[in-house]
Parts: structure tokens; sequence; C-alpha cells
């Protein structure tokens, strides 16, 4: 197979490895190779963020990469967020406060969100919006979105004060 390259990589925890034409995005081989469908293309020009995973402890949009540079990496999508059946605190807020509607950009605000609270425990409603500013949503007016992070965080911060004692 001429051309085609070998990338392998984890994605929520399972190995994931395929041959791929060079030009392939790595949104493509999430959803396609790797069968994690969670992940949306949305626009094609890194603009609307429906595309954001976690590589390797940060947010990319992977429209914008190739899934040859992401060879080696550990990725986390909307689909790892979820342990054990429960609900991430993020997932529990976005319901609990209606901060969907179509639920297009939801897995790029999910994983947006989690990137701010894992950088920023406890943000102000004004960071929780810089944090989400790469991610567009056509249908919430972004208010109900910044409550499900807002609920996450007093839910992550309570499990966390919780397991400190």
């Amino acid at each position: 197979m001429a051309g085609k390259q070998h990338v392998k990589m984890t994605i929520n925890g399972r190995s994931s490895e395929a041959l791929v034409e060079p030009r392939t995005l790595l949104v493509h081989f999430i959803r396609e190779a790797a069968g994690f469908t969670g992940t949306h293309v949305g626009c094609d020009t890194s603009n609307c963020g429906a595309c954001t995973v976690i590589l390797n402890g940060k947010t990319v949009k992977s429209c914008t990469m190739f899934a040859v540079m992401a060879n080696g990496s550990e990725i986390l999508t909307v689909e790892g967020l979820m342990k054990n059946g429960q609900l991430h605190p993020l997932q529990e807020g976005f319901k609990q406060e209606h901060g969907l509607q179509c639920g297009f950009c939801t897995p790029g605000m999910l994983m947006s969100s989690l990137a701010l609270l894992e950088k920023n425990p406890k943000p102000t409603e004004a960071e929780i919006r810089w944090g989400i500013s790469g991610n567009l949503c056509r249908c919430t007016g972004y208010q109900n979105i910044v409550k499900a992070v807002q609920y996450a965080a007093t839910k992550m911060n309570a499990a966390a004060q919780g397991a400190s004692k």
C-alpha cells in the first residue's frame, strides 16, 4: 500500500491503529478508523470547535491536524468521559442545567470545559466564557452552558474535598 502510513494511538484508553493516507485528518481517524463518532465534524475550518479532543493533555481541534501527527499520542474524546456507567459531572451538568439543545457542539464544549476545569477548578463566569470561546453554539445562547460548567465545577470540587478528608 504505497503512500499509506501506519499510525497508532490510544483513544479513551483503547489502542487504535490503521494504515492511513498522510492527508487523513485526526477527526476522520477518530471517527472512521477508531469508531468514536462522538467527535463531530462541523465546519472543517477550525472555527466551530465541534471536533475538540484532548491530545496528550491539551485541547486540539482534531480537524486541524493530520492523524500521522498524533501517532503515539494519548487522546480523550467525549466517549471517554463516562466512567463505570456514571456520567462525568460535566455531562451531568449539561443535562441538569439544559446546556444543550441540538447537541452538535456538545462534545467539543464538554472537552474544552474539561480542560478548563483541570487547569482552573474554580473558574469565574468570565473565565468559563473564555475557556469555551473556541467553541460555537448556535442554539443555546451560552448561558446554560456556563451554568452547566459551574455545576460541574461545584460537584468536582466537592468530590475532591471529600476525597482529601
